[in-house]
């Protein structure tokens, strides 16, 4: 099979899936339709990206279409950091200052407009022929090159962000989907690299190499999106937004030092530790600073800046740390001796066998099953 045949078979297959997923994505009922909405976008956005070899069988001659067509990849990171934006803020919304990510699109294409879109078919052949000496093309190569350093270092940003929020604010099993959504923009990110390595190819005295790697690249980014749909349709909790409102406790704190007003109420927090005692919110999986806010009618600023600042704790180890203790009375208890840690990890408030594991070493220094053999 040669290198024209195998492309062809690659596209067509990543054609269909990204589409079907697409279309998936778009018509599901869910209460997520913003966020699988942007994602449906980005995956028809990429196929129109990959459908290069496809269009170019098609088309007899440059036309401004299949300009436009290439021109498409500048839409992929914005529309990826709006689906993350998504994700992660639960009251997200369209805003009309979102139209700047529209903005290195526009260029790469009002640049070509006087030696491509407006000449003769003649003109637009000599052009391409001569690309790698044309200054628009160069042009276009580098705004995507930094458009792409830009989006990915601002996805981890809001990513970072997301997560110390959460960790602040929030106590579910959940905070995992956001280490799990860190990993997927990284594989992303590695994707983009790969295709940069492509693109210097292609300007350099060695072409041929940036067609293998395309195909390459086609096959990954098949692979990528197919693993992150399963997990995502897997577990349809697996993202649970935050409120963009909230704050994180640096913040906090700089705005009460600013004001004078940086105080933390010891009969509040004696408070706090006989609630935790003896009403037990910890055994709720999907406990939030708010719920406790709501029962010791302590505002979740106060709350906030007494967990996370006076004890030195995330609200998420905090909460944690309540469910250990309460893990190892019951791994002490002879009359419990039957329970399987299954079933105390589920008892005590966590979702999964993993992050209870990991909880629970992190506070003892051994697993659930070398602890209770130890005693």
């Amino acid at each position: 099979m040669d290198k024209i045949n195998l492309l062809i078979i690659v596209t067509v297959i990543s054609l269909f899936i990204s589409l079907f997923l697409a279309f998936f994505l778009l018509t599901v009922k869910t209460k997520h339709k913003i966020s699988n909405s942007l994602f449906a976008i980005f995956l028809i956005i990429t196929a129109i990206d990959v459908s290069g070899t496809l269009f170019n069988l098609i088309a007899d001659s440059p036309s401004n279409l299949g300009m436009l067509r290439n021109s498409f990849a500048f839409l992929q990171l914005p529309v990826f950091y709006l689906y993350i934006l998504s994700v992660c803020y639960s009251d997200f919304k369209f805003k009309s200052q979102y139209l700047i990510h529209l903005l290195p699109f526009l260029i790469a294409n009002v640049i070509l407009l006087p030696r491509f879109y407006t000449v003769d078919v003649a003109s637009k052949i000599k052009f391409l022929k001569n690309y790698q000496s044309m200054i628009e093309l160069q042009f276009n190569h580098i705004l995507f090159h930094i458009q792409v350093v830009v989006y990915i270092i601002a996805v981890f940003m809001l990513l970072r962000k997301a997560k110390k929020l959460y960790l602040e604010n929030y106590a579910g099993a959940c905070v995992n989907s956001y280490n799990w959504l860190f990993q997927f923009t990284v594989v992303l990110t590695i994707l983009f690299l790969v295709a940069f390595l492509k693109n210097i190819f292609k300007f350099s005295d060695y072409p041929y190499i940036s067609e293998w790697i395309k195909i390459g690249l086609l096959v990954f980014q098949l692979l990528i999106f197919c693993w992150y749909l399963f997990k995502a349709l897997n577990n349809p909790g697996l993202f649970r937004n935050i409120d963009s409102k909230l704050k994180l406790v640096k913040d906090i704190i700089s705005e009460e030092k600013k004001s004078e007003q940086l105080a933390v109420n010891d009969e509040e927090l004696l408070k706090l530790k006989k609630y935790m005692v003896e009403e037990k919110p910890f055994l709720n999986p999907s406990v939030t600073i708010q719920d406790i806010s709501n029962d010791l009618e302590i505002p979740v600023r106060e709350l906030s800046l007494l967990i996370n600042h006076k004890l030195g704790q995330h609200f998420y180890d905090f909460i944690n740390a309540y469910r250990i203790e309460s893990a190892m009375d019951i791994l002490k208890d002879v009359t419990k001796s039957k329970l399987t840690v299954l079933e105390i990890l589920y008892h005590i408030g966590f979702n999964s066998k993993s992050s209870f594991n990991t909880a629970f070493k992190k506070h003892t220094g051994n697993t659930p099953t070398a602890y209770r053999k130890s005693l």
